[in-house]
């Protein structure tokens, strides 16, 4: 009896403790005071399938970002990780997150024991070499820090890093042979140049590495500290031992060796600059001149939960904070600081610029960020736009043009349009404080008139851009069309008129390549006849008129102006049957279509920026109820909390800018107009900080998976009948409450005067 009450007890205690346990797992899902938004960030989301993100440690928009790299095995190692991975050859400094194109995973270095190896090996026999195995129960990541052990050594591998340092810590094993390689020849899918390594003292090592890549003329220096004296260092190029303390070659290598007791730790820290050796020992030593491992990890694990505080959302539902979490976290790998605290910097004509008045940064992945993580930062980070922008500006002052995709300093000139164009407009047009105004204009002028981009001087000269010019000149002239409208607007603002119109016209250029038969956008000659033959799902790589896409994913791309789009179509009914059955028909693609299109729905390519728009079109056609199923079909399926859980490409920001954005209830469509279309909120609440103490908060009543339709909203407790709400509006802060309910109310932005118009400004 006595044993039954208590086994009886043991069990009421489990239950107690169980609801317990769900009640505070509840209530800090519902975002409890003491709630840290950081422990939902994992680094992993996205490092599997097509996602190609950053695993490793650093801090919001740092300008070092160090974490394993892989051999590059194609497209998915891209950002020199890929999760499926179990071979790692080192830690490096720099790399880039969620690009389509591998570069940098460079700066490496790399613990090891026992025989010294000269090279890193290979993927299918890494014992040849110097790399390791490691097992994913072995790995784990958080907010600037991550964990391995390396197999083959019986080492522990910790990283954390600052603004412009790699700190590494490793638990060596007992062993008369241990090392730190540093190898400046490896990276990902570049080839050295020049690379150089010095040692100055028993624990001091300096040296550089120059590269051609992606970016075509990198230059990136060093100073590398350890913790523990050496007791001697070698150096070898590629497989050749030399004498001495320096060697500069092709594939400089140096071992600084040292004997080790079990659990022993050792510690490296890394400076970079991309001035010189001296710059990247100064900003070590300022940054980070202890060795306190905890504390700098403490440090950037506060730095990010301070970012990640400006937006808190109320749910209930832990997988979808972690969705949103991480999403935030990777619109803040990138743009990198490019800025040594001496305010040098290197500019894109590699002459060394001294200037405090802001600070430089680098890795603009335009062609994506322009669409939706751009406008997001003037939300999120008003305080590093100007930054941004300046950053930009300085770039048109050192090549001539504003940059099109800039990656260390280099213009990559990848993607078709001058993309950078609505970012600068957008800020200049939104009043962002310590922006030059006229500067703005000449750069964004300059880069839309100069001899700068493919097509330009026939989009002048003719009014389009004949395919038998260029390829993929329907997707060029289209992408200035929308950089064009964001000209005019400025030039507007600025009483510039002539410039006004001329440029307005210039935007509306999509309409030449609108083919009436077809009712899609097609390539056309420089007879004026339009290519053929024609296929408007065929989406061939680099070949056809359109850039990863097809006719069907391109018609959409007028965010500037979609009335104008709609009367092509032959008016609303019509150009909402066709974009109903974008999202309705087959999926299929045709054999050589880019790997960049997918995360389909019909025709709808998720996975691929130029469509990230298109279901919000349903707005300036009256139907903006139709917008619910397509977006939160996309929150819930194509983004999860897995690491194959994005799409496509995260692009630097911009396919999460997108779920951030949605997931709150509103996009911006047009990136330079200042308006940000309606869609469904996916969450209960939404808490968005905003300057001057402000508070923005976005409150979904009666939310859940089927009451997905808007059937009423109010702004600040009055009746509120518009599609769309402005970013002047949401600078005043207050509150914007959408009722929800499971049948769609077809009348709540019906009215062509509740719609979205083209100029908002």
């Amino acid at each position: 009896m006595h044993h039954l009450v208590i086994t009886k007890l043991k069990k009421m205690q489990k239950k107690i403790y169980l609801i317990i346990a769900v009640v505070f797992i509840s209530s800090a899902a519902y975002f409890g005071k003491g709630d840290r938004l950081i422990n939902y960030v994992d680094p992993f989301i996205g490092s599997g399938g097509h996602g190609h993100v950053f695993v490793g440690a650093n801090v919001p928009f740092g300008g070092v970002q160090v974490g394993p790299t892989n051999f590059n095995k194609g497209w998915d190692w891209s950002s020199s990780y890929h999760h499926t991975d179990s071979i790692v050859k080192g830690f490096c400094h720099i790399n880039v997150s969620g690009t389509g194109m591998s570069d940098l995973g460079e700066l490496t270095i790399m613990p090891a024991t026992g025989k010294l190896m000269t090279g890193a090996g290979t993927q299918n026999n890494h014992m040849a070499g110097y790399s390791s195995l490691y097992y994913k129960d072995k790995e784990s990541a958080s907010v600037g820090y991550y964990k391995v052990h390396l197999e083959r050594y019986d080492i522990d591998v910790e990283l954390t890093a600052t603004e412009r340092v790699g700190l590494h810590k490793y638990r060596f094993p007992n062993s008369e042979q241990s090392r730190v390689i540093i190898d400046l020849g490896e990276g990902s899918a570049d080839r050295p140049t020049e690379t150089y390594l010095k040692k100055i003292n028993d624990t001091l090592f300096q040296g550089h590495r120059f590269s051609t890549g992606w970016a075509v003329d990198q230059r990136e220096y060093f100073s590398l500290i350890i913790s523990k004296p050496v007791d001697d260092f070698i150096i070898y190029d590629r497989h050749k031992k030399f004498k001495g303390d320096e060697r500069k070659g092709d594939y400089v290598k140096g071992f600084l060796e040292f004997s080790t007791k079990n659990n022993e730790d050792i510690m490296v820290k890394m400076g970079i600059s991309t001035v010189s050796s001296k710059n990247a020992l100064e900003n070590m030593m300022i940054e980070l001149p202890h060795w306190n491992f905890a504390k700098v990890k403490k440090e950037a694990e506060q730095k990010w939960e301070k970012e990640l505080s400006k937006i808190k959302i109320k749910t209930n539902d832990l997988k979808k904070k972690r969705v949103f979490y991480t999403a935030m976290y990777h619109t803040m790998i990138a743009p990198n600081l490019y800025h040594d605290l001496n305010g040098e910097y290197r500019g894109t004509d590699k002459i060394v610029y001294k200037d405090s008045s802001f600070t430089n940064y680098t890795l603009f992945s335009l062609w994506d960020t322009y669409r939706a993580a751009h406008p997001l930062y003037t939300i999120t980070h008003p305080e590093r736009v100007s930054d941004f922008v300046n950053s930009m500006v300085k770039i048109y002052e050192h090549q001539g043009k504003l940059p099109v995709w800039h990656l260390r300093g280099n213009e990559t000139n990848t993607m078709p349009g001058y993309s950078g164009v609505p970012v600068v407009i957008d800020a200049a047009l939104k009043g962002f404080d310590n922006i030059d105004l006229e500067k703005v204009y000449e750069a964004a002028k300059v880069s839309a008139t100069g001899d700068f981009e493919p097509g330009v001087k026939d989009l002048m000269e003719l009014g389009y851009i004949p395919a038998d010019y260029m390829v993929e000149s329907v997707a060029s002239s289209m992408e200035y069309a929308i950089g064009d409208w964001g000209v005019a607007q400025l030039a507007k603002k600025l009483g510039k008129m002539e410039d006004y119109k001329y440029f307005l016209d210039r935007s509306k250029a999509y309409k030449q390549y609108f083919d009436e038969e077809t009712r899609f956008m097609r390539g056309k000659l420089s007879d004026g006849s339009w290519r053929t033959p024609f296929d408007p799902v065929s989406a061939q790589h680099r070949i056809n008129d359109y850039c990863e896409g097809n006719a069907w994913q391109y018609l959409w791309l007028v965010p500037q102006d979609p009335e104008g789009l709609i009367e092509l179509l032959g008016g609303e009914e019509k150009f909402n049957e066709k974009l109903d059955q974008l999202f309705s028909m087959s999926s299929k693609l045709d054999e050589g279509a880019s790997m960049d299109i997918t995360g389909l729905i019909g025709q709808y390519a998720h996975g691929n920026e130029p469509s990230h728009h298109t279901t919000y079109m349903y707005a300036y056609s009256g139907e903006p109820y139709k917008i619910a199923d397509n977006v939160r079909y996309i929150n819930n399926e194509l983004y999860t909390d897995e690491p194959d859980g994005l799409s496509g490409n995260e692009d630097c920001g911009q396919m999460s800018a997108w779920y951030i954005f949605s997931s709150i209830g509103f996009y911006p469509v047009n990136p330079s107009n200042g308006a940000y279309i309606f869609g469904s909120p996916l969450f209960d609440k939404v808490e968005i900080n905003i300057p001057g103490k402000k508070k923005f908060q976005v409150v979904a009543e009666n939310n859940n998976d089927k009451n997905i339709y808007i059937q009423s909203v109010s702004l600040n407790g009055e009746n509120y009948k518009y599609s769309y709400i402005t970013h002047k509006q949401i600078l005043e802060g207050g509150e914007l409450k959408f009722v929800m309910g499971p049948n769609p109310n077809k009348d709540f932005g019906k009215s062509k005067k509740y719609r979205p118009a083209s100029i908002v400004y």
